[in-house]
C-alpha cells in the first residue's frame, strides 16, 4: 500500500469512529483528534520533555495543547512560517515575552505574537514535535504529503541545529498507529530517504519509544529536489549548491 492509500484510510477512519476533531474534514491535513490534550500531558511526563529548554513544533491543530504546554513550562518555542515562504522561515515564541501564552502558539494567532527569525537565529534544538496523519510502532511517520516537515528538519540538520540525538515525537490517536495487525492499515510502511522517523509515538493511552531503525537525513536531498521547487523556498534558494 503506497503512502496516499494509508493516508486516505486513516482520514476515513477517524471520520467514521468519529473521534476526528475540528478543523473538518480530517482529510488533506494533520487531523486533530480526541484526545490530543491527553497526548499532550502524556508527552510532559516524559524525561525527553522535561530537559527540553527549546522545542521546534509544527503549527497544526492536534499539536496545540503541547505547544501551550511548552510555553506555559518556560520554553521557547519555535514554529515554521507556512510552507517555508520567507527567508526567516521561523516563529520564534519565547514565553518571556508574551502577554497571551494560550492564544500565542494558535496558528492564527501566531504572526502577531512572535519574533520571525532566519533558521541561525533558532540555535540548537532540544526537541523536535511533529504531526502526522500516520505513524509505526518503530517510528516511520507518513505526513500529509507536502513534505515540509521533513524539510524543516532538513535545513536545521544542515546547519547543525539537530542532529541523531536530537529527540522526535508525536501525537496521534490510536487510530493513526499503523503497520501492526490491529491497525488500520497491517502493511509495511514504505519510508523514503527524505523521511524523518520519530524516536517516541505518544497516543492518549500510551507512550512508545520506538527504537527506530531507520536513518535520519542529515541534510537537504538537494537532487531530489526540483530546480522549481527550490526557487519557490527561499531558505533553500540561499542555501542550494547550485
Amino acid at each position: 500500500m503506497d503512502k496516499q492509500a494509508i493516508r486516505d484510510r486513516v482520514w476515513d477512519a477517524l471520520e467514521a469512529d468519529g473521534v476526528a476533531r475540528f478543523p473538518f474534514p480530517p482529510h488533506d491535513r494533520i487531523p486533530n483528534f480526541a484526545g490530543a490534550d491527553a497526548a499532550a500531558e502524556r508527552v510532559t511526563e516524559t524525561a525527553v520533555w522535561t530537559a527540553a529548554e527549546t522545542v521546534k513544533a509544527n503549527p497544526d491543530s492536534p499539536q496545540l495543547p503541547l505547544r501551550r504546554a511548552a510555553l506555559r513550562a518556560g520554553k521557547t518555542v519555535y514554529m515554521a512560517v507556512p510552507r517555508l515562504r520567507d527567508e526567516k522561515c521561523f516563529y520564534e515564541l519565547d514565553p518571556a515575552r508574551l502577554d497571551d501564552i494560550e492564544a500565542a502558539p494558535a496558528v492564527s494567532n501566531v504572526a502577531d505574537y512572535a519574533r520571525q527569525v532566519g533558521p541561525e537565529t533558532v540555535g540548537e534544538v532540544d526537541l523536535v514535535v511533529s504531526g502526522s496523519v500516520a505513524v509505526t510502532e518503530d517510528g516511520a511517520r507518513i505526513g500529509k504529503g507536502e513534505g515540509y516537515s521533513d524539510l524543516e528538519y532538513a535545513v536545521l540538520s544542515e546547519l547543525g541545529l539537530v542532529d541523531d540525538e536530537t529527540p522526535i515525537l508525536t501525537t496521534v490517536h490510536e487510530l493513526q498507529v499503523v503497520g501492526g495487525p490491529d491497525g488500520v492499515v497491517d502493511t509495511e510502511v514504505p519510508v523514503d530517504a527524505h523521511d524523518v522517523p520519530m524516536d517516541y509515538v505518544v497516543t492518549p493511552e500510551r507512550t512508545v519509544e520506538t527504537e527506530t531503525p531507520y536513518a535520519r537525513p542529515t541534510g537537504v536531498d538537494w537532487g531530489a529536489l526540483p530546480p522549481e521547487r527550490i526557487e519557490e523556498i527561499p531558505v533553500l534558494a540561499a542555501r542550494s549548491p547550485e
